[in-house]
């Protein structure tokens, strides 16, 4: 049987089905939203498979080709992202968000290394810390130092703020 035959004998309710579920989620494919047209394209397919199918040979053959038709509008839909019309627009950054064009990812707290403050909970090897009124969470190497004890942050990576106990030099 050739594709025109079939899709003479699949009947109108399943072409309808098969063509409006292809569109559903080929747009799915090319446009941001809340999966709702995708949802809905894969099950007109997946109806236009029971209504169109005789036996399981022909489901899975009808299901082979909805997939190979998905997968070749998938590619071409990330070659769009990339390369094509979808790389234009607004939805796609196309620059590099850079610490020198002002944009940061994390609060850049390396002022504070070697500054002095005081443990305000154990730590443990993490916990609290008041350098001069402001309070930051510390982590130490993997000693404990007891509430109280005077520490001085030795190196920031990150949102990680290492600290050690303070020498008495700078005590």
């Amino acid at each position: 049987m050739d594709a025109l035959a079939f899709l003479a004998y699949m009947g109108w309710p399943a072409i309808i089905c098969l063509v409006v579920g292809l569109g559903l989620v080929i747009f799915e494919m090319f446009t941001p939203g809340f999966a709702a047209p995708g949802l809905i394209g894969i099950t007109l397919l997946i109806l236009s498979v029971i209504l169109a199918a005789e036996d399981l040979f022909q489901a899975l053959v009808m299901t082979l080709i909805i997939l190979v038709i998905l997968m070749g509008c998938f590619l071409l839909a990330l070659r769009s992202a990339t390369k094509g019309i979808l790389s234009r627009s607004p939805l796609v950054q196309r620059r590099e968000s850079r610490t020198e064009d002002g944009y940061i990812s994390v609060q850049d707290m390396s002022y504070f290394v070697g500054h002095v403050g005081v443990a305000q909970t154990i730590l443990r090897p993490a916990g609290v810390a008041d350098f001069a009124g402001v309070k930051l969470d510390v982590v130490t190497e993997g000693e404990f130092i007891d509430a109280g004890t005077k520490i001085q942050v030795t190196k920031v990576e990150g949102p990680r703020i290492v600290v050690c106990r303070a020498s008495e030099q700078t005590a």
